[in-house]
């Protein structure tokens, strides 16, 4: 995933960011209710809170493109390995070294092909209070008991080439999706299986097998911040262009310390994501509390309405699309980057030069996927009838 560039021991260089004691969103843990799985977004609409029309596009809308369809197929493939038993006897390694194996931990998840790993003591507001289930929205909610020490935290790139070629809301946004879906699950699956067989217990978490709501992880693991992008996590060398997994376990680590880049100041700026949302879902207005995090609010509502009910489309990534951190790893966004991490007169004026340069726009001709529509579930694939062809985009 990460071969566009060499890595050192880390795919990005952490270790030159700021560490904070606490995120830079604000977590009231002593108000912060656990919540129940089915009160996501996606689950609303497979259960049929947000209409027939979007229930029926809810099934659908991953595997009417045949590479997001694909992709999935895998996910739900892997799911009879993301728990097993610890091996009875432990491993001999240096487990009264947490820094040690903490670093190889790391390493481990690099080798296996992930962007950015991080590790964070396991909060217990964060994980669900009950369990639901997407194949069987009917079924009665299981209660979730998770009671590991430890979140290793994983990401995996969405890819920039190809998201310098889409709109944002075209036939190949699910499948970019899918990719770090099913990449993070396939890494957190045999990094869990691993740390089983070294003796310590460890349970693999990915979409749609989350036990946990995923941002506090993400910001305590010190991988990001929150951003406008309703609630994402925006990491300060990938922007939001990815998706996470979780290994949780007893296996002793070193937490990591949140990071704090500019990112809350960056983002009462720009408001571009807001701008371009093609739902308007995502708020241009000021921070909000809810259950215990301030964040800037998202009409959950609107926003699974475009992902999952895109006649136009397969998904929706517009935000991710248009947002300024979105770049690729090269020396001139790396040092562009280091000024926006490091001073606010660098934030505002990146924010003008990213709109006066153009970027958020599709580059159709880096467009390498064709686009294809599974209309009836049948798996007959049609050119969608909607589309324009790449010649009237140009």
């Amino acid at each position: 995933m990460s071969g566009y560039h060499k890595r050192d021991w880390e795919t990005f260089p952490m270790h030159t960011l700021k560490r904070v004691d606490r995120p830079t969103t604000l977590i009231n843990e002593e108000k912060v209710q656990r919540v129940r799985e089915r009160d996501a977004g996606f689950c609303k609409a497979t259960a049929g809170d947000y209409g027939s029309m979007l229930q029926r596009e809810f099934r659908r809308f991953v595997p009417k493109h045949p590479l997001s369809g694909a992709l999935s197929l895998m996910r739900y493939a892997m799911k009879p390995l993301i728990d097993g038993i610890a091996a009875s006897q432990r491993a001999p390694i240096p487990v009264d070294n947490p820094e040690v194996i903490t670093r190889h931990v790391k390493e481990t998840a690099y080798f296996l092909r992930a962007d950015a790993v991080g590790v964070c003591e396991l909060p217990r507001y964060a994980v669900y209070s009950h369990k639901f289930d997407f194949m069987n929205p009917n079924a009665g909610e299981t209660p979730i008991e998770l009671n590991h020490k430890y979140a290793i935290v994983v990401l995996v790139d969405q890819d920039y080439r190809t998201s310098q070629a889409y709109t944002g809301s075209d036939w190949i946004s699910n499948a970019m999706s899918m990719l770090s879906y099913s990449t993070t699950g396939f890494i957190a699956i045999i990094l869990a299986e691993y740390i089983r067989r070294l003796g310590y217990p460890a349970k693999a978490h990915y979409a749609p097998f989350y036990d946990m709501v995923l941002p506090p992880i993400i910001l305590l693991a010190g991988l990001g911040e929150m951003s406008r992008i309703g609630d994402s996590v925006l990491h300060p060398f990938l922007g939001p262009r990815f998706k996470g997994a979780v290994v949780t376990t007893d296996l002793p680590l070193l937490p990591d310390k949140p990071i704090d880049f500019g990112l809350q100041d960056f983002c009462s700026k720009c408001k571009k994501c807001a701008r371009e949302c093609p739902s308007n879902a995502i708020s241009d207005g000021d921070k909000e509390m809810y259950n215990g995090y301030e964040k800037w609010p998202l009409d959950v509502k609107k926003c699974t309405g475009m992902r999952a009910g895109n006649q136009k489309g397969s998904g929706c990534g517009t935000c991710i699309k248009v947002c300024p951190w979105s770049k690729p790893y090269t020396p001139f966004h790396r040092a562009v980057g280091w000024t926006m991490r490091h001073s606010g007169i660098a934030r505002s004026l990146a924010i003008w030069a990213d709109d006066l340069i153009g970027y958020g726009k599709p580059d159709y001709s880096r467009k390498w996927w064709f686009d294809l529509e599974d209309v009836n579930g049948d798996g007959i694939l049609t050119i969608p009838q909607n589309k324009k062809s790449d010649l009237e985009r140009r």
